[in-house]
């Protein structure tokens, strides 16, 4: 399990001249080589795509706060911007919890779109705009909602540790730093963290046929059919919805089949306008529910034996700002 951290389609960045007839700053050199590995990083620290942003830029502010002198003392510049990166996420993720105890009901992380599906994270934005963050979100395995709920259940320590070594491939002496421990305690973090995973992974089912459950639950949900819906779903199955108090939405967990039908034909039959679409959330198959052309909800979820396990479905509005933020393109 290994983020990519190369360049892909839609990562170009057009560098401006620099200040002396065009000659390249060093600053900005790094900003443009780094920042998709920063912003893939705090993404999976954080699971907040406006948090890690708000990282990213918080790191290049103190990057640019340094004199030109100290910038150039800096053997590795990447090293660098990773560490402060982290060490923000981490201070971050500790005061996390403290803030989680005023959220209204269940929080989940912040769903990202498949890159054909973003929208910009600003009015005007573009889904061939480089400065949109989620078209530099790697989507493999280590950003599917599944994974991020494991994490959000780890210590800060855990988390970084765990992300930093396993994910991005750093040794825990450069772990150690960033986390203030020893290289021996931090690979205790990354073990006690890597348990966590292998314990809450599903079995794997090809893509296809998560593909393939995702639509029939779909079908059987516009339908209300009862029977189907039963059967698609694991008797132990989960729904936890994500309102942040600002729509509606259940405040605990929905637990079993029986409960999750009841719940899914009663909002159909009371809302029967709404639209539901196939789409690709945190890399995997999802479903997007729109209102009058809106984006109100992303279902993430978690397939195990062929039945659907666990559903995500976030519906606070600032967590869909990637979903609603101007037309598709």
């Amino acid at each position: 399990m290994r983020a990519d951290t190369t360049e892909g389609a839609g990562d170009t960045v057009t560098i401006p001249p620099g200040p002396k007839e065009g000659r390249l700053d060093p600053g900005l050199s790094v900003i443009v080589s780094e920042r998709r590995q920063l912003i893939n990083l705090a993404y999976r620290l954080l699971g907040s795509l406006a948090d890690a942003e708000d990282v990213v830029q918080e790191t290049y502010t103190r990057w640019y706060a340094m004199s030109r002198q100290r910038q150039e003392a800096v053997e590795s510049p990447g090293g660098w911007l990773t560490t402060v990166a982290s060490r923000i996420c981490l201070d971050l993720l500790g005061s996390a919890r403290a803030r989680r105890e005023s959220y209204v009901g269940e929080w989940i992380p912040e769903p990202l779109p498949d890159r054909a599906e973003w929208t910009g994270g600003r009015p005007g934005g573009t889904s061939a705009d480089p400065s949109d963050p989620a078209d530099r979100i790697t989507l493999d395995e280590s950003i599917s909602m599944a994974f991020l709920v494991v994490l959000d259940a780890m210590t800060p320590a855990e988390r970084v540790a765990f992300i930093l070594h396993d994910v991005f491939c750093h040794s825990f002496a450069e772990v150690a730093e960033i986390v203030g421990r020893t290289p021996a305690a931090c690979r205790q973090l990354a073990s006690s963290a890597r348990r966590r995973v292998r314990d809450s992974r599903a079995p794997a089912t090809p893509a296809a046929r998560r593909a393939g459950i995702v639509r029939a639950f779909r079908q059987a949900w516009e339908a209300k059919d009862i029977d189907a819906l039963l059967g698609i779903l694991d008797p132990d199955a989960t729904v936890i919805a994500d309102g942040g108090g600002q729509v509606d939405a259940v405040l605990r967990p929905i637990r079993g089949s029986e409960w999750i039908m009841r719940h899914a034909v009663d909002l159909i039959a009371r809302a029967p306008e709404l639209t539901i679409l196939e789409r690709t959330v945190n890399g995997q198959p999802g479903l997007v529910v729109q209102q009058d052309g809106v984006t109100v909800t992303v279902m993430a979820f978690e397939i195990a034996d062929d039945r659907i396990r666990h559903v995500w479905a976030v519906r606070n509005p600032d967590k869909l700002r990637p979903w609603t933020a101007g037309p598709r393109h």
